[in-house]
């Protein structure tokens, strides 16, 4: 890929026996913002650190813009990281955080003076240089750490689950506000984090990763509609997977019945035998009392209602079926909550279901 800023080629790390990262091949381009996403423990953290250079790759090639990185130290580096931590300076006040890069730098006092006040209005703290660190919010304090980044115009900004420790709502505020600041400076960002609606709302591509490997790499929608198995399908938000037995491009699905597939719905390659066949909640509707539909239909019971205000959420059981499938339903006005124990009748289209060869 030649407008690649980070390449990375069958890289691997070991700690000890213990095998990190395992064959990651990988280009992300410039100007993306690109997520790793995973569970704990998979490798996100150690593929960002090996690409800020916080850990030497123990085989395989990472070049920076071009550049090979072997025995490159992370202060050499196009890169800037925002630490989890935010590894902000109690006892400094706000524009000196800010400007702590920049002690070093040939720029006389009034350049960087400007640049800090520059980096302060970026991330909206206009204002705030004189105030003291220590007493800035959780997400003051995130602010300061990404103009501090961002100061030393890096091409690649780091970013460690820098949201992890906010509250609800000002996380979905700094979300929108991190996608607001990586288009208006045009740089390269890398998000690490485990949240899976924070990777799809953010980023251009996500990777995402189980046990050092990279297990899907695709834009949202792509990983959302068409995950390449069953483990990537759950991992993404919310995937019923009923047993099928799939016959050329028919499929004969538990609790739903006979329903057309192509080779399109089967990402992985399309199974023959015994399969797993995916739907997403919001791919089936329950139809309430008078409602007609001409779409596929079948019917189960209600055995747990998880109500949310803007939404309900229906575990149903279908008929030769054990595990509940999930359905959710948008509340409008005069559409009433179902109860615990209602026979509902569900309207859900074939096009809609993904096919699995890993049952």
């Amino acid at each position: 890929m030649t407008d690649a800023i980070v390449s990375l080629t069958d890289v691997h790390k070991y700690y000890g026996t213990y095998h990190a990262l395992r064959g990651i091949t990988l280009d992300i381009r410039a100007g993306e913002f690109f997520s790793l996403l995973g569970p704990s423990g998979c490798g996100k953290t150690t593929l960002l650190r090996t690409i800020a250079g916080f850990e030497d790759v123990s085989s395989g090639t990472l070049l920076l813009d071009g550049k090979d990185m072997a025995r490159v130290a992370a202060n050499k580096r196009p890169t800037n990281m925002v630490f989890q931590s935010y590894a902000i300076f109690p006892h400094l006040s706000v524009a000196e955080n800010v400007g702590f890069g920049l002690r070093r730098s040939s720029m006389d006092s009034a350049a960087k003076a400007r640049a800090v006040d520059e980096a302060l209005e970026m991330v909206g703290l206009k204002g705030y240089g004189t105030r003291a660190a220590h007493a800035l919010s959780g997400g003051q304090r995130q602010r300061v750490a990404l103009a501090r980044a961002l100061i030393l115009k890096p091409k690649v900004l780091l970013l460690d689950e820098p949201l992890s420790a906010l509250d609800k709502k000002l996380r979905e505020q700094m979300q929108n506000e991190l996608r607001r600041l990586q288009r208006q400076v045009g740089i390269t960002f890398i998000l690490v984090t485990h949240d899976q609606e924070e990777a799809l709302i953010m980023s251009d591509r996500i990777a995402v990763m189980f046990e050092g490997e990279i297990a899907q790499l695709a834009s949202p929608q792509d990983l959302y509609r068409r995950p390449l198995t069953r483990r990537v399908g759950e991992f993404i938000g919310v995937m019923n997977v009923l047993p099928a037995t799939v016959s050329g491009q028919e499929a004969d699905i538990a609790g739903l019945g006979r329903a057309p597939v192509t080779p399109d719905q089967a990402p992985s390659g399309m199974p023959e035998g015994t399969a797993g066949a995916g739907i997403r909640p919001e791919s089936m509707s329950i139809l309430y009392d008078g409602e007609t539909t001409t779409r596929r239909t079948a019917s189960g019971e209600v055995v747990e209602v998880f109500y949310y205000g803007d939404m309900t959420y229906y575990d149903v059981v279908l008929p030769g079926t054990t595990k509940p499938m999930t359905i959710s339903m948008k509340n409008v006005a005069g559409r009433p909550v179902l109860d615990r124990g209602t026979t509902a009748r569900i309207a859900w289209d074939a096009e809609a279901l993904v096919l699995f060869g890993d049952t």
